[in-house]
This record gives C-alpha cells, structure tokens and sequence, in this order.
C-alpha cells in the first residue's frame, strides 16, 4: 500500500494502528500509559496525520502551525505536506526530520536523528521515496529525491544520495551498498557488518604478519629492539612531566 492509499481509510482507523506498532517492534514498552510520555516519534505522527488531512483541504498555515506546536513538544519535525503511510514506527524519535516531498510507505521503521532531507531549492520533488519495509538507523541522512527500495536497510550515521535496490542493505558515506539482505527477521532490527571491527581486525593481523618477518631477520630484530627502547623513554619522560 502507498502513502496515497491510506487517505481511503479512515483517520482514527489509522491513529488506532499507529497507537499498535510500538507494542510489536519496542520490547521496552509495558503499559499503554507509556505511548504518552515516552514515544515522541507516535505523538508526532498522530499529528502529522491531522494535520496532513488540514493541508489537504487547503488549511496550509494551520496545518504548519500545528507541526510547530509539534516539533517543539516532541523534537520531531514533519512537514504536514509529505507522505507517510500505514504502521510507521519514529522510534525515540529524538531530530528527525522529514521533508516536505518526502514519501514513506507502509510499515517503515525510522530511528532517531534521521533527515529526510532536500538538495535543491526548487519547487519539485526534492527529498526521498522511502518503500514499505525501510528499516533507517540512527543518524542517518537520505538526502534528495531518491528512493529506497522495499524492505532495504540503511546504516546508522550513513549518508545517502543515491537510490537503494529493494533487500538490499547501504552504509557509509557516503552510503555503498554491501549485499542481499538474507535474513528472515520479524522485527526491525537492523544488524549491519561492523566495518570499523573489520578494519582493525586487518591492521591487527597486519602488524602481527609485520612482527614476524622482523623477528625472523636478527638485524632488525636488533633495530626493533631500539625502537623499543625509544618508546620506552618517551613513556618515561611522559611520566615525569
């Protein structure tokens, strides 16, 4: 289902599904008073949606004021003209913005510090599509009128500006794609390769390899062993300021 698609059904209908998701992907959550006072991110997609139906039936400034009251309650900033679909989860919720042309679709799950922004000044579609079944870690910023394909997973801090095939999974900046999401999962979970781990794990293996063909010479042994004491000294003097 599309964003446009949800205008067919009825408001309440959608905030009662709204008010469902955070109990099927947030395990923190224990009671019903909670959705009040610690999902910032549903407070502002309830008022997204009414304020979404006002700038539709030409109530702009209205419609802006009330996303203001909004941003300013919850930290969130939607603008009321984008599209959000069904089952949308902002968790924590805490600097997400979303733009003005921005399309998000069914069942997409958004954490925080996430923008949706624009590169352009120009009166077009100029932020990103995200399909149904996103899943954009914390920090991340989409940027332009892109689009993510369903059910791809993007990297937390990764800055993307180019498109994302479907099932497929970016990182990085800016963001690359690695590989086919192969795992069946139930949540939203976004359990990404650790690259920095990677990395220090080459140089380790690296230096350890390095270490080796020394040693094995006793001439630069030798001078591995100066160099020891080099460092030592500059310990030493550390030390003693």
């Amino acid at each position: 289902m599309t964003p446009k698609d949800s205008n067919k059904i009825g408001l309440f209908a959608i905030i009662k599904e709204d008010f469902s998701v955070p109990f099927k992907k947030d395990p923190a959550i224990n009671s019903k008073i909670e959705l009040f006072f610690n999902y910032p991110g549903l407070i502002a997609i309830v008022h997204y949606r009414i304020a979404h139906r006002f700038y539709q039936r030409g109530f702009k400034i209205f419609a802006r004021i009330l996303m203001g009251f909004t941003q300013f309650l919850t930290n969130v900033d939607i603008h009321p003209a984008c599209k959000i679909g069904r089952r949308v989860f902002i968790d924590h919720g805490i600097g997400v913005v979303i733009g003005q042309t921005a399309e998000i679709g069914d069942d997409v799950t958004i954490y925080q510090g996430v923008s949706l922004g624009g590169v352009s000044l120009e009166k077009i579609k100029r932020h990103p599509t995200l399909e149904n079944g996103v899943v954009v870690g914390a920090g991340a910023k989409i940027l332009g009128n892109i689009t993510i394909g369903a059910n791809a997973k993007i990297g937390a801090n990764s800055v993307v500006i180019k498109d994302v095939p479907a099932d497929m999974t970016a990182i990085g900046i800016p963001a690359r794609v690695l590989n086919k999401n192969k795992t069946q999962e139930t949540n939203a979970a976004i359990k990404l390769p650790d690259v920095d781990k990677e990395l220090f794990n080459y140089l380790i293996e690296k230096i350890n390899l390095i270490e080796q063909t020394i040693h094995s010479n006793p001439e630069n042994s030798k001078k591995d062993a100066q160099l020891q004491n080099i460092y030592e000294n500059y310990i030493r003097c550390i030390k003693d300021e």
